[in-house]
């Protein structure tokens, strides 16, 4: 039972579609109709502004680490093969929350990326290798001002940070941080193929960044 309750409850915490929400309560706008169409805080910021790009940047990671923490509260045994099913619970109630993300059952099933929310996950479970792949990403974004490169780079971050972080490993905890980049990879494989011929649009940090409707 408690499975089910981890994977259903990471699923709906992840379909909260904030993006959408948000900016149509702020703004009157669907931002899944402007800039490239994603329903994620980059987009947001893109096309909505930074108070509702970091309101819906902060809710994505919340919904994340709410997903992850669900079987905290539920009882279970303080053994050390019960604290490793713990984390298990956890890490499957987080992925569930990342699938919700992209597909979202409150949303029409047309979500953002993800990156947010597996960050809120990590930042919950594993929070040294989490800034580790922090710190990466917004070395590759000031650096670049590519915010697709700064995801994917600090996702490639995690594994190694976690290794080298963590005194024991889990095998799920390393098979999932194997799997982040790929899916970081996967869901920007449009970013990726822009990268490529230079049209991917920047973001910049300090200063507006040039929307390009596509």
């Amino acid at each position: 039972m408690e499975w089910i309750i981890a994977v259903a409850a990471g699923y709906l915490l992840g379909s909260i579609p904030s993006a959408v929400w948000f900016g149509r309560l702020f703004h009157g706008v669907d931002v899944r109709q402007h800039g490239s169409g994603n329903a994620g805080a980059t987009n947001v910021f893109r096309v909505l502004g930074r108070r509702t790009g970091f309101i819906v940047l902060f809710a994505d990671i919340l919904k994340g680490s709410l997903a992850a923490l669900v079987p905290l509260w539920m009882p279970y045994p303080g053994s050390e093969t019960e604290a490793g099913t713990l984390l298990n619970l956890q890490l499957t109630g987080g992925t569930a929350a990342v699938l919700g993300h992209l597909y979202p059952v409150f949303a029409g099933f047309k979500g953002g990326k993800g990156v947010a929310t597996m960050l809120g996950i990590m930042l919950a479970i594993q929070w040294q290798a989490s800034l580790v792949s922090i710190g990466v990403f917004l070395l590759v974004w000031l650096s670049t001002n590519y915010i697709s490169l700064a995801s994917m780079s600090g996702g490639l971050a995690f594994l190694p940070a976690y290794l080298f972080l963590s005194e024991k490993q889990n095998t799920l905890m390393s098979v999932i941080s194997v799997v982040i980049p790929l899916l970081l990879i996967y869901t920007h494989r449009r970013n990726i193929r822009k990268l490529l011929n230079g049209t991917e649009n920047k973001m910049y940090a300090f200063r507006r960044s040039k929307t390009v409707e596509k």
